[in-house]
């Protein structure tokens, strides 16, 4: 009985190693290629629970939907000698799975030699075109002809490429430091220059300014000088009038301005009253 029981357990286990070995699933995004020793004998590309013969066929998956590469960016020359760094993007699908399956087999090789594709294609593009034309509308059609030059190369692998682009193309660093040092020498250099010339505008402001002031001080006391000499003669002539009508009262008012200009409170003197300059002390103008 136990004989039976072993036996039957046996029985069961190999055959669900059978049916395990017998079946597999092949997912929605995935397509399958059924390998006999190796070789392929049928391509599966609808999803679902399939069989194959267990031990002797083998079964490889490849992912069936748009897939990207992002290879390292490559420095390119350009027809006008122009070193670039160009990082480019692009978009593929595995559309002939047997194609794929003999030519690269796994999708890690199929990266790399598509990234090859791409970075050959890209040099050979770019080296017909000048940097002036990588920045102008002629961009598009320079992207048509790389895309174009790797799709044509990666059917040879059973890729289709979407699309190709390129992201980033920028100026080698040693190349791009090389400008921006000579760029700010240029700066310098005009910030100088610009220095220079606001200096000497400035100098010849101040001349212009210094000139102008002296000739206006000077013409003003000129004015000054001549209203002073009109004044003066016109009191000149005041006093004389007055001296005419009145010589005595004109003698005592000169007196008044005589003592008032020469005494103050804090002034003591001790002189005898006599002479000219006290004619007027303790004398009353009649």
């Amino acid at each position: 009985m136990k004989k039976n029981l072993h036996i039957i357990l046996i029985s069961a286990a190999i055959a669900l190693v059978i049916a395990i070995q017998s079946l597999y699933v092949v997912q929605q995004p995935e397509q399958a290629i059924v390998l006999q020793f190796g070789e392929p004998v049928r391509l599966v590309q609808e999803p679902g629970l399939k069989f194959k013969i267990p031990f002797i066929q083998k079964v490889v998956f490849y992912d069936k939907r748009l897939l990207n590469l992002e290879p390292p960016a490559q420095e390119v020359v350009l027809k006008d000698k122009k070193r670039l760094d160009v990082d480019t993007f692009s978009r593929y699908k595995i559309v002939e799975p047997l194609t794929f399956y003999k030519t690269v087999r796994f999708e890690y090789q199929a990266q790399n030699r598509l990234q090859e594709i791409v970075n050959s294609s890209a040099r050979n593009v770019l080296a017909t075109v000048t940097l002036k034309e990588l920045l102008s509308e002629k961009r598009t059609e320079i992207m048509h002809r790389i895309s174009e030059a790797v799709k044509s190369d990666a059917k040879q692998i059973g890729v289709e490429v979407a699309d190709v682009r390129i992201r980033r193309a920028d100026l080698p660093i040693q190349v791009s430091q090389a400008i921006n040092d000579r760029m700010k020498t240029e700066r310098i250099r005009e910030a100088k220059g610009y220095r220079a010339d606001g200096e000497k505008t400035a100098q010849e402001i101040r001349a212009t300014a210094d000139k102008q002031a002296t000739i206006t001080v000077a013409t003003a006391e000129k004015e000054a000088q001549q209203i002073k000499g009109e004044g003066d003669k016109k009191a000149t002539e005041i006093w004389n009038k007055a001296i005419n009508i009145d010589p005595e009262f004109y003698s005592f008012y000169r007196s008044l301005e005589a003592y008032r200009n020469s005494f103050n409170d804090e002034t003591s003197m001790v002189l005898a009253p006599e002479g000219e300059f006290f004619d007027f002390f303790g004398k009353s103008l009649k």
